[in-house]
């Protein structure tokens, strides 16, 4: 697949890009800086938001990193994102998640896609009880 913009390498990187992929690297304890943060560099401010987003959001707490990496899994396969089921994938599997766990996950995700689609066709109106989460 060609890339809409071009893979920006740590040795082509300007500072500020480079200080981005030094934190990333640093962050997650790799020497690899992926496909997805490569073409970000392309807009360097973009870059650094969305690692900062990403970096705030998947940081320790309430919830686990293996239940993140899988909400993070179960989104981007209902968003139809090979690359993000791909790297949350192998991520969620780094963390512990097993092939039965895998195979639930698509089981909730095929259905939640199922219940959705006909609520919203049906323009099923919200029960009042669950109006209110907390």
């Amino acid at each position: 697949m060609t890339t809409a913009v071009p893979l920006i390498d740590e040795a082509a990187a300007s500072a500020e890009v480079r200080a981005v992929y030094d934190d990333i690297k640093k962050t997650r304890d790799t020497d690899y800086i992926n496909n997805f943060w490569r073409v970000l560099a392309n807009d360097p401010a973009t870059l650094k938001r969305i690692w900062a987003g990403l970096k705030e959001v998947m940081a320790p707490g309430a919830l686990d990193p293996l239940t993140k990496e899988m909400i993070y899994l179960a989104i981007s396969i209902s968003n139809g994102c090979a690359y993000c089921s791909h790297s949350h994938g192998v991520a969620a599997k780094g963390r512990g998640m097993t092939k039965e766990m895998f195979a639930e996950l698509l089981g909730v995700v095929g259905m939640a896609n199922q219940t959705n689609k006909l609520a919203d066709g049906y323009r099923v109106p919200v029960d009042e009880r669950f109006e209110n989460l907390f």
